[in-house]
């Protein structure tokens, strides 16, 4: 076997190759599989926070979708509240002016009455005058006067 350099080169560096490869295929199949494991593990983490992230994902829309519906039922009993205070004001209002109605029906009676006391005395006093003035047109003299003066006093314990 008549080789040339280059083909003993060759020969040789394949045969180192072979020598080295064997020792240290274990070490680099070794290496190979922990990274391998490594990848693994991470890509297992990686789901784990996957999964982490949908459910706070879900657990957040759950929470938001319950934030809403307590805002809507804040709106709704706000709403049911001024509704409530609404017809209580119109009632109190309604109260106050039957009672300010009653207060000037009243004071109307009043004075009504005080009107009418008036124009009785007021008519009392012109028939005392016109009874008096006829009565004493009529009759002259003491006993005259004295009958004018029973008639007046009779008319004033009458009204």
């Amino acid at each position: 076997m008549n080789l040339d350099p280059t083909a003993w080169v060759a020969v040789s560096f394949f045969l180192f190759v072979l020598a080295v490869f064997r020792p240290a295929k274990k070490a680099i199949l070794s290496g190979l599989d922990k990274k391998i494991d490594q990848i693994k593990a991470e890509i297992e983490e990686a789901q784990e926070l996957r999964e982490e992230a949908e459910a706070l994902l879900a657990s957040y829309h759950r929470k938001q979708r319950e934030a809403l519906q307590e805002a809507e039922a804040i709106v709704s009993r706000a709403q049911d509240d001024a509704t409530r205070l609404r017809r209580e004001a119109e009632g109190s209002i309604e109260a106050a002016l039957k009672r300010q109605e009653e207060l000037a029906t009243e004071k109307i009676s009043q004075l009504e009455a005080a009107a009418i006391s008036r124009i009785r005395n007021t008519a009392v006093e012109i028939a005392m005058d016109a009874t008096e003035k006829v009565l004493g047109d009529r009759l002259t003299g003491k006993k005259g006067k004295e009958l004018a003066e029973n008639s007046i006093a009779e008319l004033g314990k009458r009204f």
